[in-house]
């Protein structure tokens, strides 16, 4: 590799372009492996094949599809390659209009990711949560933290609707309930936004919910709001007012980040063409408990019968199907 004869003037630059071509070299060596195992497999499986040892190509079957796993691991990778696919993620949930029953839809929306999180070992954490009036939530907020926990998680931006018996229907009718989902990019130390102290208006609050004995005796909350924007954002479940002012910074960098990106791009991004109306007609995937079982992508028409596996955080299949539809775009 050669350099024009000022690349070392510029360290940010030389250590940028260094970091790309390290990456460029890991993926090339990753790739060349494959080739080679492939290579093997198929010249053993011709070896096996000729002296009748069904023992060995049980095995070589075996090898052969972790390599198929491996392969497609890495060609979905190469489909996260927007700049801040590999940050950190923020996600929300809210319920749509229905009461109780989407507020409990909307819980059970974060149990599945928070078990999906835990499948990809992605650490989770949630920042703030608005609990339901009777049952469920009426809105969370939580990390992820991961390798490219963003460029995965925003494949499940949009609208989630549930069609089951209800729980809390006496009659036992069923209803159909909605809840979104938005994901940001947490930002980085490496991406510099610039907020004014006299941009922002914080205030704080006696948080509730759960969250500990702590939560409910001080005015620990905080809740920040960029008056230029008109962005809030706030957080309750740190120890202390000043853990949580710093988490609700973080998000209100991550949702500038991304308001940022889109004016940079000169268009809304798949975030912002997903916020409809948390109604029919609007949703992205559809979860049917009765009166069979489904779970339908409408974006891929991807569908599996195994709503219970889905909904047990096993959606690997739904993020890979939309980010491979989209990349093709």
């Amino acid at each position: 590799m050669t350099f024009k004869k000022d690349f070392w003037n510029d360290q940010d630059y030389a250590r940028e372009v260094l970091q790309k071509k390290t990456k460029l070299e890991e993926k090339l060596v990753r790739w060349e492996s494959f080739a080679k195992r492939l290579d093997d497999i198929e010249n053993l499986s011709g070896m096996a094949l000729e002296e009748k040892d069904e023992q060995v190509l049980e095995d070589l079957k075996s090898e052969l599809e972790h390599l198929d796993a491996e392969v497609r691991r890495e060609e979905l990778r190469m489909m996260l390659n927007q700049e801040q696919d590999h940050l950190n993620a923020i996600v929300s949930i809210n319920a749509g209009a229905g009461g109780t029953e989407a507020q409990d839809w909307a819980e059970m929306l974060l149990r599945m990711y928070l078990r999906w999180a835990e499948k990809k070992k992605f650490a989770a954490k949630i920042i703030d949560i608005l609990p339901g009036d009777e049952a469920g939530i009426k809105n969370v907020s939580f990390t992820l933290e991961g390798e490219y926990a963003y460029g995965y998680a925003k494949a499940e931006i949009g609208i989630h609707r549930l069609v089951r018996i209800s729980p809390f229907d006496a009659n036992a009718r069923r209803h159909t309930s909605f809840a979104s989902v938005f994901v940001y990019p947490e930002v980085d130390d490496e991406i510099k936004i610039d907020i004014k102290d006299e941009d922002l208006r914080i205030d704080t609050y006696r948080a509730g919910g759960k969250g500990g004995q702590h939560v409910n005796k001080t005015d620990s909350a905080v809740r920040i709001t960029h008056l230029p924007t008109g962005i809030v954002v706030q957080c309750q479940n740190e120890r202390s007012q000043h853990q949580n002012k710093a988490m609700a910074m973080k998000f209100l960098k991550s949702k500038l980040y991304e308001r940022e990106l889109q004016l940079k791009n000169e268009k809304i991004d798949e975030e912002n063409k997903q916020k409809k109306d948390i109604a029919w007609g609007s949703q992205i995937r559809s979860y049917v408990l009765h009166p069979y079982k489904m779970v339908k992508d409408h974006r891929t028409n991807l569908e599996t019968a195994n709503a219970a596996r889905v909904l047990d955080g096993d959606i690997d299949e739904f993020i890979q199907a939309y980010l491979m539809s989209a990349n093709d775009k």
